[in-house]
This record gives structure tokens, C-alpha cells and sequence, in this order.
């Protein structure tokens, strides 16, 4: 069992339900996934970049990726529909909460004049959207092995009913918020 897991087994349960006096042990807001997603504008030129992002998600995780195609075709974008512009992956279970302790232990401190991540992009219903600009991050990532730097989103989709409810699980899983 992960580090994360057995502390919100254990602390994190027991301090959400003093602080919002839950009734069941079933209303205690938890972590139901984490998802990745990185959008790959340039693999509409150049499938072989899509290939590569794949990988480093891959990697990041230890899953397997899934590809997203367009759902509609843009001509400003030269975008048709059905084409590869992405990649996404969901974590779920052991593998979500051993991401998101590598994610706020090790990955976000090391990024370049870090102050904390945005204390408002939630969105309304309990679930928590960080943007990341860089890959090379992620300690599993070689320097020398990636061809371009590339952003990705990650969103913590939990079982909170509002945005003060998901603030208080993150902040006690040690999501460092900034002042």
C-alpha cells in the first residue's frame, strides 16, 4: 500500500470528518482518479511526435496511453476529424495515489521558481485542474532522451461535493497551495 493511501486511511478520513461533521463514513470526500492528459498540436504534421509524447506519459505513469482523436474538424487549425491530437491516461487505485505522492513530493517542488499551484482551478463540483509546463520534471524522465518539451494537465477528480470540501482533502494530502 502507498505512503498517500495509508495516511488518508488513517489521518486524512478521521480530520474531514471533524471538520465537516459527517454523518456516514461514506459522505468523507476521497480521490476517485487522476487523470493526464497532453495535447500534441504538432502530431498533426508529424505522427512520429505523438509517438514520443506517448512514451513520456507512459513512463510518467507506468500505464498505458490512449490516444485522442479530434472530434471535429477545424480548418483553422488544419485538423480533420478522427485525427490523433493527443494522448491521455487514468490512474486509478495503487497507481493514482503512488503518481500523486511522486507528483507533490518530488515533481512539483523541482519546478523553476516554484511558488505553490493555483488555489482557485477548481471547478465547481469537487475536482482539481494543475497544469504543468514541462515533462522533464518527473524524475522517470531522461533529459537527453526528450525530443521537445511538453506540457500536461492532470486533474484530481474526487468525490467532493464542493470546491471547499476537495481543497481541504488536497491541502491534507500536502498539495502545496499557494498563499
Amino acid at each position: 500500500m502507498s505512503r498517500l493511501k495509508e495516511i488518508y486511511n488513517t489521518e486524512i478520513k478521521e480530520a474531514l470528518r471533524k471538520k465537516f461533521n459527517y454523518g456516514n463514513v461514506n459522505e468523507i470526500p476521497k480521490l476517485e482518479k487522476i487523470v493526464i492528459n497532453m495535447g500534441v498540436g504538432e502530431a498533426k504534421e508529424n505522427s512520429k511526435v505523438l509517438d514520443s509524447a506517448v512514451r513520456d506519459l507512459e513512463i510518467i505513469t507506468g500505464q498505458h496511453a490512449v490516444t485522442t482523436k479530434a472530434k471535429k474538424s477545424v480548418a483553422n487549425f488544419k485538423i480533420r476529424e478522427g485525427q490523433a491530437i493527443g494522448c491521455k491516461v487514468t490512474l486509478r487505485g495503487e497507481r493514482m495515489y503512488e503518481f500523486a505522492d511522486r507528483l507533490i513530493n518530488l515533481a512539483l517542488p523541482r519546478v523553476r521558481d516554484f511558488r505553490g499551484v493555483n488555489p482557485n482551478a477548481f471547478d465547481g463540483r469537487g475536482n482539481y485542474a494543475l497544469g504543468i509546463k514541462e515533462q522533464i520534471i518527473f524524475p522517470e524522465i531522461e533529459f537527453d532522451k526528450v525530443d521537445k518539451v511538453r506540457g500536461m494537465d492532470v486533474i484530481f477528480v474526487t468525490s467532493a461535493r464542493s470546491d471547499e470540501e476537495a481543497r481541504e482533502l488536497l491541502t491534507l494530502f500536502n498539495m502545496p497551495f499557494a498563499k
